[in-house]
């Protein structure tokens, strides 16, 4: 019998499912391909396959069971669609008890590198940030018609062992110089996991929380202590005015966003103790 689902179990559904092995909760990955299902069984962890493009999904039974949704939206347009069929196919083939939205602190849009807690008004600017505005706004709506309990967890830059930017790093790309850089907030991986097990099992239903781990950077200083870390050069910085066209649309799009993220209501409503509250400690682990 189900009792937790993963919808969209990728790099933060393996760790959150194993971090449920180990206090005897079965959860049962979400994923859309047969090899995505082959390949958490090779990890020992329950897997189902199931689409969320697809209107209705009628092997996805919820029915009672506490739902972590991972997966992203689609990658265009303003609307997740994939949020909205979910929630028909709960409506059809039953209710989940609670929900764990992962949303983006994206959806606060650029508040001028002001400290931002929950209370300050969404304004999402991308389209990125506005489909996952539109899946935390169907999902409320959800839960008002279905009496069933939701938290959303609005999440900063997420990095890990096997999550930073070595690539990039190493192809020597440019960023903006650090002067002119906006302020970024992140999250290591390992105290996500956390979270979300908090959000499910203590988070107040209808909740807001920031994910971060309350010590902003910029993103040029980001990449920069990532190379020093690994032995890499840092990156070339170039001004701001520069970046149209040297940059990646999607780079210059988070450049044009600066916000410091409150991460007080997550820690004091949550309990939950960051292993990593600062980017020093949480690299110096993923090189260990």
């Amino acid at each position: 019998m189900l009792t937790e689902l993963i919808i969209g179990c990728g790099y933060l559904g393996r760790k959150v499912a194993k971090a449920r092995q180990q206090l005897g909760v079965a959860a049962t990955g979400v994923v859309r391909s047969e090899s995505s299902v082959k390949a958490l069984q090779s990890q020992g962890i329950n897997a189902l396959r199931s689409d969320l493009d697809r209107e209705v999904m009628p092997d996805l039974q919820a029915e009672g069971v506490d739902v972590f949704y991972f997966a992203p939206p689609p990658g265009e347009g303003v609307l997740d669609t994939r949020v909205r069929n979910l929630v028909e196919s709960f409506a059809q083939h039953g209710q989940p008890r609670r929900v764990a939205y992962l949303s983006t602190t994206g959806v606060y849009g650029d508040c001028k590198g002001e400290w931002v807690d929950e209370n300050r008004p969404a304004n999402p600017v991308v389209d990125r940030a506005k489909r996952r505005w539109d899946a935390e706004q169907v999902l409320r709506r959800w839960r008002e018609t279905s009496g069933r309990e939701l938290v959303i967890l609005r999440v900063a830059g997420i990095y890990g062992p096997g999550k930073l930017p070595l690539d990039r790093l190493r192809k020597e790309l440019p960023l903006i110089r650090e002067a002119e850089a906006p302020f970024t907030n992140c999250i290591h991986a390992d105290d996500l996991v956390q979270v979300c097990i908090a959000a499910m099992a203590r988070g107040v239903d209808g909740g807001i929380y920031n994910v971060s781990d309350g010590n902003p950077g910029t993103m040029t200083d980001y990449f920069n202590r990532i190379a020093d870390q690994a032995g890499l050069p840092r990156p070339p910085q170039i001004p701001m005015s520069e970046g149209e066209g040297k940059l990646s649309v999607g780079m210059m799009s988070y450049m044009a966003e600066s916000r410091r993220l409150d991460n007080r209501k997550m820690l004091d409503e949550l309990g939950v103790e960051l292993k990593y509250p600062d980017l020093d400690s949480g690299l110096d682990a993923c090189f260990e």
